[in-house]
């Protein structure tokens, strides 16, 4: 199982990969900084999930999502950011992510979020 995680700051990122290691110990994890970097990524590596921050330079989170999702339909992508408005989550759930957590994940809502979100 390959896993993109995206987010600009690497404390986010270390967050969801400390949380993955533990409910995911097998799964090959990505990571990228922006949202241009998590497309091309996306596209060169098909991986199974996409956890996305929405706030990020260069190309932010809806922007990826958008793309993410044109490149395919089906593309399991779950929201992390500290953007958790009532309208953050509708621009998102009507773009194609499965749901939007807020930072930071623990191991418990990673838990959930596999159990609840993702059919992987």
């Amino acid at each position: 199982m390959k896993i993109l995680v995206v987010d600009d700051s690497k404390i986010g990122r270390m967050t969801v990969i400390k949380s993955l290691e533990t409910i995911k110990p097998d799964a090959e994890v990505l990571q990228a900084i922006n949202g241009l970097e998590a497309v091309e990524i996306f596209k060169q590596e098909r991986p199974d999930a996409v956890f996305l921050d929405l706030t990020m330079p260069v190309m932010d989170g809806y922007e990826a999502l958008k793309q993410i999702i044109e490149i395919d339909k089906n593309a399991q992508v779950i929201i992390v950011s500290a953007d958790i408005q009532s309208e953050a989550k509708l621009r998102v759930l009507a773009s194609g992510a499965k749901n939007l957590y807020p930072k930071p994940i623990n191991d418990e809502k990673m838990l959930q979020i596999f159990e609840q979100d993702l059919s992987l």
